[in-house]
């Protein structure tokens, strides 16, 4: 028996030493992750450096350069511009001093020669008509150009002083992406400051596929700190970024570490075929037009692809006419002999705000729909009952959904009770007016 115990004491201890190795080893793959990450973001940023003062060297070079020639080229036109009535008034001086030296040549001749001979008449005529009491005014250097340069040397300081503080580098971004939660053909991305002291203002949520290295996209620019990103395909990774702004700046911080997810759940689609709605390509935008023969015709999803514990969204993004048989909301199955959603075994939501639950308007109200309305339905199990069950008060209902209906800043949230359990609901739409259109996600 004491064997027995040592044995069993052994393989214990064994089991312990392979729990304990295979932690340890799972340890080292993150360290080398981690190690990973600091030396491959250390080098892009090392690079990013490089090329930006490379590039701003270069620019500041051709405006330096560009700045320069000008102002040589300004120096040469005041110059030239000086220089031309200068110029003239030396031109005429110089022709006077050789009319000068040529009348003192003949003059000098002409006393050689004797007074009765004509060349000395002759002389004194000629010194008559050039008027050597005329003399050419010669300008005052106070009053002629003195061309200089004007340069101030505070550009210098306030140059070193924006090249101290231009760029930064940080180990830490002051944002991180929090969460991923997968919805249908779209994943919920939520972030957070990390950064205490960074007070941020706007968000910018980028994503592209993991495969392929293709660019980021910008999926949202904005104050929230979460956002649904659409349009994704199931079982297919994206990765995700966030970058925040502070208060009153211009430049986006260093973005956060990228976040790889995937959603399993195929995204929601409208049923193609009604009459009086055309869908988009993915099928996930209705848009109401007027070639419908009824008046308020109901759009159905291509499934009951809801479930409750997920979020359904539905975004308007073009309005029309409000009426009150309008409808967005989800029900248990069709009815096609009835043309909406106000109606049993469904929840809807008018274009006016009212809500009905199983055909009746509550007392409670949301907002009236808008250009860029959201309107979410959020349910969840709350209490099943047997298919026998008579209690009143809950009209023999097999199961309770807790529903809440958002809108805006508002919501409602009440009990449905069905008739029998499901494991998927439609949702659908109605418009008694052309115009409207809806994204459901």
């Amino acid at each position: 028996m004491e064997g027995d115990a040592m044995r069993q004491e052994a393989k214990e201890s064994i089991e312990a030493a392979q729990n304990y190795r295979r932690e340890l080893q799972l340890r080292l793959t993150g360290l080398k992750q981690a190690c990973t990450q600091v030396r491959g973001s250390s080098s892009q940023a090392r690079d990013a450096l490089r090329r930006h003062f490379s590039e701003l060297q270069a620019a500041a070079t051709r405006l330096l350069a560009a700045r320069l020639a000008q102002l040589v080229a300004q120096v040469d036109a005041l110059e030239e511009q000086s220089l031309r009535p200068l110029t003239a008034c030396q031109t005429l001086i110089l022709q006077g001093v050789g009319q000068a030296d040529q009348l003192l040549r003949e003059g000098e001749a002409a006393l050689r020669c004797d007074v009765e001979e004509d060349g000395l008449g002759s002389f004194n005529q000629k010194a008559l008509n050039i008027h050597l009491d005329s003399l050419l005014e010669v300008p005052a250097l106070v009053d002629v150009a003195c061309v200089s340069a004007q340069l101030d040397d505070s550009v210098l300081e306030v140059l070193k002083e924006m090249v101290v503080r231009h760029g930064s580098v940080s180990s830490h971004p002051p944002v991180q992406i929090m969460e991923l939660q997968e919805r249908p053909g779209a994943m919920l991305v939520r972030w957070a400051k990390v950064d205490e002291d960074f007070s941020a203002v706007d968000y910018r949520l980028q994503y592209r596929r993991a495969a392929g290295g293709g660019a980021y996209e910008d999926a949202y620019v904005g104050g929230d700190c979460e956002v649904v990103v659409v349009h994704l395909d199931p079982q297919t990774e994206h990765l995700f970024r966030v970058s925040a702004r502070g208060d009153g700046g211009s430049s986006w911080s260093p973005w956060s570490v990228p976040v790889a997810g995937s959603t399993s759940l195929a995204p929601h689609e409208w049923s193609p075929g009604t009459d009086g709605f055309i869908l988009s390509s993915r099928r996930n935008i209705a848009m109401r037009c007027d070639s419908a023969p009824s008046g308020c015709p109901v759009l159905y999803s291509n499934g009951a692809t809801y479930c409750p514990g997920q979020t359904l969204t539905f975004k308007v993004s073009a309005v029309g006419q409000a009426d009150n048989r309008d409808g967005l909301g989800v029900c248990v199955e069709r009815e096609s002999g009835r043309a909406t959603l106000q109606r049993d075994q469904a929840v809807c939501i008018s274009t006016k705000g009212a809500v009905f639950v199983n055909g009746k308007e509550m007392t409670n109200r949301l907002p009236a729909l808008f250009l860029g309305s959201a309107v979410t339905f959020d349910m969840e199990v709350v209490a099943l009952f047997s298919g026998g069950s008579s209690n009143p008060s809950e009209g023999g209902a097999n199961v309770k959904l807790r529903v809440t209906i958002g809108c805006g800043s508002r919501e409602v949230v009440f009990d449905w009770l069905l008739e029998t359990a499901v494991d998927g609901l439609l949702f659908g739409c109605c418009f008694a007016h052309t115009g409207w259109k809806v994204l459901v996600f």
